[in-house]
C-alpha cells in the first residue's frame, strides 16, 4: 500500500468520520450541522524519538512518510527496539455498524426524533431553561504499519440529551437525561425515562435540605461509582504519569495492597458503548485489564512506549481524539466489578448515611472530589429526604481501603456529550460504571 522507509518503524492511521449535531435551546433551533471528514496521522519512529504528521490530503500520505523519514535517523536494529517489539501485528476487518450506519439516516428523521422529545418540556412549567441535543458519530479507522499490521474497524454512537434548569422554592436544580444508543432506531420511545429524570429533579428541588457537614458512610450509585473509579484511580493507572517519576513508581509497585479485598477495578475497550475501541490507535487489540484485583494493584494502562519503559505489556490504551493528534495513554471503559451483596442488603446495613445518586462533575488524583447533583439521607437502611451537598471528598488511598460493600450487578454508563480530558486532547469518549458501592469515612460538605 505504501513504501515504508527501511530501518525505521512507520504506521498510518486513516479516519473517515461522519457526525451530526442538532441543538434546540428553549424550543428554538440553534444548530443543525452534519460534517464528514477524512484524515490521516502518519508516525515514524527511529528508536530515539517519534515523528508525526497529520493530513487531510489522503493522496499525500506517501509524501508525508517520505518527509518524516528525512528527519529520522535510520536504525539497523529498529525491529529489535523495545518499543517496536511491543507493537502488535493485527490484521482483519471489523465493520460491525456498516449495516446500521447512522450517517445514512436522513436529517428529516433526526429532526423528527428530536422534536418528539422537545414536546415534553412544555409539560413542566418549573423548567426555566432547556437544551436538547442530538449527536451522532460514525467513524471508520484503517490502520497499517511497516511491521505488517492492517486492520479496519468502525465505532458508532448516537444520543439524545435533555438538559434543563428547574426552579422550585427559589432553588435552581440543573439536571439532564441522557439516552445513549449505538443504533439510531434504538433512540425512539424513551420519553418515560426523560420524564422520570425531570420528576426526580423536580422533587429534589422542592424538598432538598442542607446537609450537616461531616464524615459519613456513603453509598455511591453505579454512575457515581464509575466516576469515582475513573477520577480517583483510572488516571493514576495511566502509565505515562510514572515515566521519569521514580517515587511514583515505587509507590505504585505491582502487587501492592491498595484497597479493600472486595475491590476490583477494570478497564476494557471491549465493552460496546462510549468506551468501545476494538483496537487502539497503535493497532493493539482491546483487552480486559485489571487495575486492582482483590484489593491488590494488578495492572496499569499502557501504550507501546510506556509498556517498553516499564517492562510490562501493552493494554490497548493508546488513544487520540482524532487523526490530528498522536495517541497517548487514555482510559476506555473503567468500572468497579460486582460483589456479592444485593442492593437491598447494602442499604439495609446503614443506620445513618448518604446515598449519592447523580453527579455534576468530578476530579481526582491523590484527593478525589465529586459534586453531587442529587443526594439523599439513608436512615435505618432506607432512602429518606433529599440533601443539598456541595462536594464529597477523600484521600484516594485511604478511601479505597474504606470500601466495605459492593452490590452484585454492574451497570455500564455511556455518554454522547463531553468526555475525558488530558493534556490538549479533549473530549475523548470513555465509559464508566459499577455496582452500588458503600464506603466509609467520606468527608461531606
Amino acid at each position: 500500500m505504501y513504501q515504508y522507509p527501511k530501518n525505521l518503524y512507520t504506521d498510518v492511521r486513516i479516519e473517515t468520520v461522519s457526525k451530526t449535531n442538532i441543538q434546540f435551546e428553549n424550543g428554538e433551533l440553534k444548530e443543525n450541522k452534519t460534517v464528514s471528514e477524512k484524515g490521516a496521522m502518519v508516525r515514524i519512529y527511529d528508536g530515539k524519538r517519534w515523528y508525526y504528521s497529520a493530513t487531510t490530503d489522503l493522496n499525500s500520505i506517501q509524501n508525508e512518510i517520505d518527509d518524516l523519514a528525512e528527519m529520522a535517523v535510520p536504525n539497523l536494529a529498529i525491529l529489535q527496539d523495545s518499543v517496536v517489539d511491543k507493537l502488535e501485528i493485527n490484521r482483519g476487518m471489523d465493520l460491525r455498524y456498516q449495516q446500521d450506519d447512522v450517517s445514512l439516516i436522513s436529517n428529516d428523521q433526526k429532526m423528527a426524533l428530536v422534536k418528539s422529545y422537545l414536546e415534553l418540556i412544555s409539560d413542566y412549567p418549573e423548567i426555566r431553561n432547556s437544551k436538547i441535543f442530538y449527536l451522532d458519530n460514525h467513524t471508520v479507522k484503517h490502520f497499517v504499519s511497516g511491521k505488517g499490521a492492517d486492520i479496519t474497524f468502525d465505532t458508532q454512537n448516537c444520543t439524545i440529551v435533555v438538559r434543563y434548569t428547574i426552579m422550585a422554592n427559589d432553588f435552581p436544580q440543573d439536571g439532564q437525561a441522557n439516552i445513549y444508543k449505538i443504533r439510531f432506531h434504538e433512540l425512539a420511545g424513551h420519553q418515560r425515562e426523560v420524564r422520570d429524570e425531570i420528576e426526580k429533579d423536580l422533587d429534589y428541588a422542592k424538598r432538598a435540605v442542607p446537609v450537616k457537614p461531616g464524615v459519613y458512610t456513603c453509598i455511591l450509585s453505579p454512575l457515581v461509582a464509575g466516576v469515582f473509579a475513573h477520577e480517583s484511580f483510572g488516571h493514576k493507572s495511566e502509565a505515562d504519569f510514572m515515566i521519569g517519576d521514580e517515587e511514583m513508581r515505587k509507590e505504585w509497585v505491582i502487587g501492592k495492597k491498595v484497597g479493600a479485598s472486595l475491590l476490583n477495578i477494570i478497564d476494557s475497550g471491549q465493552i460496546e458503548g462510549s468506551g468501545y475501541v476494538p483496537y487502539d490507535d497503535e493497532g493493539c487489540r482491546a483487552k480486559k485489564t485489571y487495575l486492582i484485583k482483590d484489593g491488590v494493584l494488578s495492572g496499569r494502562l499502557h501504550s507501546a512506549y510506556t509498556a517498553a519503559l516499564l517492562n510490562e505489556n501493552p493494554t490497548a490504551n493508546a488513544r487520540a481524539i482524532s487523526f490530528e493528534y498522536e495517541p497517548i495513554v487514555r482510559m476506555t471503559t473503567t468500572y468497579i466489578d460486582s460483589g456479592k451483596q444485593t442492593k437491598e442488603e447494602l442499604f439495609g446495613e446503614v443506620e445513618d448515611g448518604i446515598f449519592i445518586d447523580d453527579f455534576k462533575h468530578g476530579s481526582g488524583m491523590s484527593t478525589f472530589t465529586i459534586a453531587p447533583s442529587r443526594a439523599y439521607r439513608i436512615c435505618h437502611g432506607k432512602i429518606a429526604e433529599p440533601l443539598k451537598i456541595a462536594v464529597i471528598t477523600g484521600n484516594v488511598m485511604k478511601t479505597l481501603h474504606e470500601i466495605d460493600g459492593v452490590s452484585d450487578a454492574v451497570e455500564i454508563k455511556s455518554f454522547g456529550t463531553g468526555g475525558c480530558g488530558k493534556m490538549e486532547q479533549y473530549p475523548l469518549r470513555v465509559g464508566f460504571g459499577g455496582p452500588y458501592v458503600r464506603v466509609n469515612g467520606i468527608n461531606v460538605q
